[in-house]
């Protein structure tokens, strides 16, 4: 029964916990406010972000009504709010740029299936072993490449397309200088004030929203020649999202791989990533694997409704906590609003100016740069700022799928060296844990050390980045030794390269006529020996302590005579 209940305790959505708790009207009346609050703030989000992603603003409202009616309905967590985010832009631009929006949608469904592959294998606990030098670094990218997406429409540039890359982009942008348009410039300007003002002295305004109608009403009272989201893509549906699919490119599978991995790791991070902002917030404790399940199957209908990748937004989730979210009903209440503000608004957002929805991504960007965490971060070890500057680099100038592979295979790689380094290999008459023996334990024990008996000390993880440290031990010995005590009460775990070492060192000592104890043994090591069949045919002796230890080599060293013809090899 007990494998039953763990189950459902890691995969049942947290809006059944709640109902089963019991849930009145002023739950619903708190959750409807809350949910009010967040269309408010993700109406205008969820329109830019689709434009910066090289879509049209209604992908990024189907998104976010079926995403985020999905993944609050199946999560998780208890106040998380779905929606197309911030992190996707650079990876949604390149797929439709490259494959058109039915690659999208391919990559929006295979990337549902591995979230919910993920959660089903439960590897929702991986996500807490991300080294943070690599989300630091590439989310700071994103940030620089969404502010560089959107200097066109800021300026109101007269150009076809936008580039892709970082560097062919500003050399357009340069290009094109002198076509900037005042009116964009004042509208973006005007955006920023009114955002940065509201959230200093009104934080608890929706100030992105103000931002977008106050640019709107004066951009259509004076007639102001700024380009619109009518002009650039015609008057928004004012319907319910269709379920629809367009031409998928499954040909290309093969090649969409990468960019689907990549849209599941990053809405796999972030929405466990706001899941553990809220519990901070709240209280609570969400189910990672039942949330990376919920992102999946949540992407998956996004894309059946012909929407955009969709994650756990942090900042409006915190929103979601602040205005008085109770239960998962809010988020869903969110959902439904938003889709009353399509049916209801959509002939008027074609007079929202491009320049304001620009405002509103460059506030986005500075957000999402998080410069406090990345100037912090220069300040930690070579290895951090290595894979922080690795990244953030990656993720500007060449790809996010790169610059997230090699930041973890570099941060790895900086792990595994400095486990190394905290291996210590040394004359074993150092008092450890063996015996709990004071300071004048060494001296001591050096006085009773007979003839032709040598000891040394492991201390640390004897794995694969350390295990060539065994290579050149006996070739310390001024003398060859009749017994060689090696003392492992420091070692807490071995790995399969650990004990290829210690069967190499069992091997030369045999050839030298030396007898090789191994004492102290903990758990760990000592069942992977054991497994691994080391010491089976005698070539190394086990003590479970140092005392044991001694005894043995000193009867070994009392009867073993030096090998007449032993050579050191």
């Amino acid at each position: 029964m007990d494998r039953p209940q763990s189950l459902r305790q890691q995969f049942e959505p947290k809006l059944l916990a709640v109902l089963r708790r019991g849930y009145g009207w002023g739950d619903l009346r708190a959750d409807a406010v809350a949910g009010l609050t967040v269309a408010v703030v993700a109406l205008p989000l969820a329109m830019a972000l689709a434009i910066a992603s090289g879509t049209t603003p209604d992908k990024g409202l189907t998104t976010a009504i079926v995403a985020g009616f999905l993944i609050s309905a199946l999560g998780g967590s208890r106040v998380q709010i779905g929606g197309p985010t911030a992190a996707f832009i650079p990876v949604v631009f390149g797929v439709i740029a490259e494959f058109g929006y039915g690659g999208l949608i391919l990559c929006t469904l295979l990337a549902g299936l591995m979230l919910i592959a993920a959660g089903l294998l439960r590897l929702g606990t991986l996500m807490k072993y991300m080294p943070q030098p690599v989300i630091t670094g590439f989310t700071a990218g994103i940030a620089v490449s969404i502010f560089s997406s959107q200097i066109k429409d800021a300026l109101g540039l007269r150009m076809e397309q936008v580039p892709a890359e970082f560097v062919e982009r500003w050399i357009a942008y340069g290009r094109h200088l002198g076509t900037t348009q005042p009116t964009a410039v004042a509208l973006v300007v005007s955006g920023l004030l009114i955002i940065v003002a509201l959230r200093r002295w009104k934080p608890k305004w929706p100030g992105f929203l103000i931002a977008l109608s106050a640019c709107t009403a004066v951009a259509v009272a004076l007639a102001l020649p700024a380009e619109t989201i009518g002009t650039r893509f015609g008057s928004l549906p004012s319907a319910l999202p269709a379920f629809s699919i367009p031409q998928i490119p499954f040909e290309r599978t093969l090649e969409l791989l990468p960019a689907s991995f990549t849209i599941a790791f990053l809405a796999g991070v972030e929405s466990l990533l706001s899941a553990v902002v809220a519990d901070g917030m709240t209280g609570g404790r969400h189910r990672s694997n039942g949330e990376l399940v919920a992102q999946g199957v949540a992407n998956v209908g996004s894309a059946l409704f012909g929407g955009l990748p969709a994650t756990g937004a942090i900042a409006r989730t915190a929103t979601n906590v602040r205005a008085g979210a109770r239960s998962p009903v809010s988020g869903m209440l969110h959902a439904g609003f938003l889709l009353v503000f399509l049916l209801l608004f959509a002939p008027l957002m074609r007079h929202v100016p491009l320049a304001a929805l620009a405002a509103v991504l460059l506030v986005v960007a500075w957000n999402m740069s998080e410069h406090q965490h990345f100037r912090h971060t220069l300040s930690a070890p070579w290895g951090d700022r290595l894979v922080l500057l690795l990244t953030f680099f990656l993720t500007v100038f060449v790809d996010l799928t790169v610059a997230i592979q090699a930041g973890i295979v570099v941060a790895a790689f900086v792990f595994m060296f400095r486990m190394s380094e905290s291996v210590e290999i040394s004359g074993g008459m150092h008092p450890d844990d063996d015996n709990g023996q004071g300071d004048d334990a060494e001296g001591r024990q050096r006085q009773r050390l007979p003839a032709g008996v040598e000891v040394y000390r492991i201390s640390g993880p004897l794995f694969f980045g350390a295990a060539n440290r065994l290579d050149n031990l006996l070739d310390q010995f001024v003398e060859t030794p009749r017994a060689f005590i090696l003392r492992m009460r420091l070692v807490p775990i071995i790995d399969a390269s650990g004990v290829h070492a210690l069967r190499a060192l069992a091997d030369r000592c045999r050839r030298r006529g030396i007898v090789l104890i191994v004492s102290g043994l903990q758990a760990q090591p000592n069942r992977i020996l054991a497994d691994m069949a080391l010491g089976r045919d005698g070539q190394v002796r086990f003590a479970s302590d140092f005392e044991r230890a001694l005894l043995l080599a000193e009867s070994i060293a009392a009867e073993k005579a030096p090998s007449p013809g032993s050579v050191a090899q």
